[in-house]
């Protein structure tokens, strides 16, 4: 430091780490979902499904389009949660609390989704590879209509009180920016890379889960700083609002998962009272059905960007190797250069609007 100016910086890692696929190692495959989703803990929704995705498609599982929809509902509500903790925080670091007090309800609000659909509210274990363990009740889907159609009136009020106020557009603009091409080079995804000016989405370049059946615009910015990444991330909410209005509007009839019963858990009722049944459960949980040797890589767009699983099978019980592609440790790498002639206080808003998340980065 020179006074409040940063001359030079260093970024430390690993605090919390906690050897994540090294653990995934020694885990069956079904036991896997629960470290995913203690990766970026604000949307972990996405990180579950993400790693269903992967051993389907190892597996070369195919899942029925209801369950599709009711995965991008789940994963754009994810979003939502994700980007409003990041955003509401921003605001908070420049001075404004109001609004973080104001649009946190509506995370919590997300979370009641979460509760009804799997019983969980931040580490959510959601679904099962194959789909769901359960279809979405009346209940869920009225949790969902109040978000769609309360949450538009709270954005457009958080966007009022910061988006075009001085102090707020003072600090964020020209503050913490970095080129397309220089963000490319570090390996940005997600709404920091399309801040800069890259339009790359995972759910566009590679559709899953249907992706591919929605309207819906990818917001980039210009300048790859901090007031656009604000902006860029504002954006997305209202975007992943439009996917969950066509996906609730749209969705197929059908069963809530495919019909894989080797690794799909058979329904209570049968384990209580069938030998069978408890049989096929036990093999299930403790992984004693062996998976094709092979290996694969499968991408989701996560809340901080392209969240991928490179799995390696060698036809055991568990993974032989599973690497998570975890955005955050890739854009934490440029943090020392976006920040270097900067103030203090600016650094601080940096970080927020990058949205660092300490689990996703150490793993």
């Amino acid at each position: 430091m020179d006074g409040e100016i940063i001359v030079d910086a260093q970024p430390t890692i690993g605090y919390i780490h906690r050897a994540f696929e090294k653990l995934a190692e020694n885990r069956p495959f079904f036991q896997i979902t629960t470290i995913t989703d203690r990766l970026n803990y604000c949307s972990a929704p996405i990180n579950n499904i993400g790693w269903h995705l992967t051993m389907e498609k190892l597996l070369g599982i195919e899942t029925p389009k209801r369950v599709d929809y009711l995965r991008v509902i789940v994963m754009e509500l994810a979003r939502i949660a994700d980007h409003i903790i990041c955003n509401s925080v921003v605001a908070v670091d420049t001075g404004a609390l109001t609004g973080f007090l104001y649009v946190f309800q509506w995370r919590e609000k997300i979370y009641d989704v979460y509760e009804e659909i799997c019983g969980a509210r931040l580490t959510t274990n959601m679904g099962r590879i194959g789909g769901f363990e359960r279809d979405f009740s009346k209940s869920a889907f009225d949790k969902i209509d109040v978000i769609v159609k309360e949450l538009p009136k709270a954005l457009q009020e958080f966007e009022k009180l910061v988006i075009r106020n001085r102090i707020f557009m003072d600090r964020t603009i020209n503050v913490g920016g970095i080129s397309g091409e220089r963000a490319l080079e570090y390996g940005f995804t997600g709404p920091n890379l399309r801040a800069a000016g890259v339009d790359y989405d995972v759910r566009v370049m590679n559709p899953y889960c249907s992706y591919q059946d929605f309207d819906f615009t990818i917001p980039v910015g210009s300048n790859g700083d901090t007031y656009d990444r604000f902006c860029v991330r504002q954006e997305e909410m209202w975007q992943s609002l439009s996917i969950i209005k066509q996906a609730v509007k749209n969705l197929p009839e059908g069963k809530h998962h495919a019909d894989v019963p080797e690794f799909y858990l058979p329904p209570k009722d049968d384990v209580y009272n069938s030998m069978e049944g408890l049989i096929w459960h036990f093999k299930i949980v403790m992984g004693e059905i062996n998976v094709p040797k092979g290996q694969v890589y499968h991408s989701v767009e996560g809340g901080n960007g392209e969240l991928g699983f490179y799995l390696v099978s060698d036809g055991g019980r568990q993974p032989y190797r599973l690497h998570m592609r975890r955005p955050c440790f890739i854009y934490y790498q440029a943090y020392p250069e976006m920040i270097k002639g900067a103030m203090l206080s600016d650094a601080i808003l940096t970080m927020s609007s990058m949205n660092v998340i300490a689990g996703e980065l150490d793993a």
